[in-house]
């Protein structure tokens, strides 16, 4: 069963965003992460780039595949989860905590609306 916490807002292509504030800190889903298996690389997007909403700005490297993570919305990346260097495997066991991608602003509130909520995210996965 593939957990979906409450409280985040998803993408069709399986990342979660915790929304505070002006900022926005990204992931991606228990879905994903059991789909791709053991995680053994993350590839992290720059600080300081600004980015398109879903332009592929990093990846996860498993034992089965390589992986693009889209940005959920435009914004500039502000902070990256450099623990994942050493630690991939975090991506596996915790992604909605310490296996966080990164951190960004947000561009533009408007592009939210145009995301999933966790209900409509579970009804996507569990079809």
């Amino acid at each position: 069963m593939t957990e979906v916490p409450e409280g985040l807002i998803y993408t069709k292509e399986h990342e979660w965003i915790r929304l505070e504030g002006n900022e926005i800190t990204v992931g991606i889903t228990d879905y994903a992460q059991n789909a791709l298996t053991d995680v053994v690389w993350v590839e992290l997007p720059e600080v300081g780039v600004n980015v398109s909403s879903m332009e592929s700005f990093a990846s996860v490297e498993s034992v089965k595949s390589v992986s693009e993570i889209y940005a959920p919305i435009s914004g500039e990346v502000i902070e990256v989860n450099e623990e994942l260097e050493d630690a991939p495997e975090t991506v596996n066991t915790d992604p909605y905590g310490e296996g966080w991608i990164c951190k960004m602003t947000v561009g533009d509130m408007g592009e939210l609306d145009a995301l999933l909520d966790a209900a409509s995210y579970k009804s996507l996965v569990e079809e």
